[in-house]
């Protein structure tokens, strides 16, 4: 074999390993939306997916079934004239637990306010340091919100690079005036305030640390060091509320249980009674609309 073509081979070999980062589901819901021919809310999926799923996000390294997996939840409300589009956003995201099959939500989020332009077949692109159009700014933003919250699972503050994109979207997006991307005191429901609450803000700064202690230190221990596991969970909503008390009902915050509740009301089913006694007083501060729920805990 040639240099030549061996350098090739080793090109091609070093590409496959940088595979893309994210395995996302897009799906479209567009029954309010009255239009008949739904061939362009096929179309505008698998532009969605292709834009999240089919380019390299960072210099990572990911195997195939190391992909984060997710869903974007689009629901088209209003379409007031051709080609333009009012819709919500629920995005979800999981994570594999070490050992097991199973795989935890660590991200469920509810975006309230998205205007878009698409038109068939239109090409997507992004630039980190410019706001092209709502589409690409929306999906590169979720993508590195994903990219971030994993990374934070796996270590203390690792998705630091990822937030400081998503920072950097936001900031180039304000320019457009479109809701969600500027500050509006009255909704804090909105990209503006979510990267705030989690990448500018130090308020919030002890729930990137909960996250951490509540998957690396917790959920992938379950298996294997219960006792261990239980604690850091424990210690994972402690902090959680501890950044509650400093700014009550935080989109961040908000954001946690969202994704958290159901699955902390069934592990620590198994914790011993005074790590669950502990952990409903605490969540019953921080999240009492689940309050149900969590007192379940205290008669298992």
């Amino acid at each position: 074999m040639t240099k030549f073509r061996l350098l090739i081979l080793l090109y091609f070999f070093a590409q496959a390993l940088q595979a893309q980062e994210l395995n996302f589901t897009v799906i479209i819901n567009s029954d309010r939306s009255r239009i008949q021919n739904t061939d362009i809310f096929n179309q505008m999926k698998s532009s969605f997916e292709q834009f999240l799923n089919g380019r390299s996000w960072s210099n990572d390294e990911y195997r195939p079934e190391e992909r984060i997996k997710g869903n974007l939840l689009i629901t088209i409300n209003d379409v007031p004239q051709i080609g333009f589009y009012s819709a919500t956003v629920q995005v979800q995201v999981v994570r594999p637990v070490y050992g097991t099959n199973y795989e935890s939500l660590i991200f469920n989020y509810a975006d309230r306010n998205w205007n878009f332009e698409y038109l068939e077949s239109q090409p997507l692109e992004f630039n980190r340091f410019t706001f092209l159009n709502s589409i690409s700014s929306l999906l590169a933003f979720y993508a590195h919100i994903a990219l971030g919250i994993d990374s934070d699972t796996f270590a203390s503050r690792g998705g630091n690079p990822y937030f400081e994109v998503a920072n950097d979207i936001v900031n180039n997006a304000q320019q457009s005036g479109r809701p969600g991307w500027v500050q509006t005191q009255g909704d804090r429901r909105s990209r503006y305030w979510l990267i705030n609450d989690i990448y500018v803000s130090t308020i919030y700064g002890s729930i990137r640390e909960a996250y951490y202690l509540y998957h690396r230190q917790g959920m992938d221990l379950i298996q294997i060091d219960p006792d261990t596991a239980y604690k850091n969970i424990l210690e994972a909503i402690r902090l959680v509320t501890e950044a509650n008390k400093l700014q009550p009902n935080g989109i961040f915050t908000i954001a946690f249980v969202d994704a958290k509740s159901e699955e902390i009301s069934q592990i620590l089913k198994r914790a011993p009674f005074e790590i669950r006694d502990e952990a409903v007083k605490l969540l019953l501060q921080v999240d009492p609309n689940n309050a149900r729920k969590y007192n379940e805990l205290l008669r298992s």
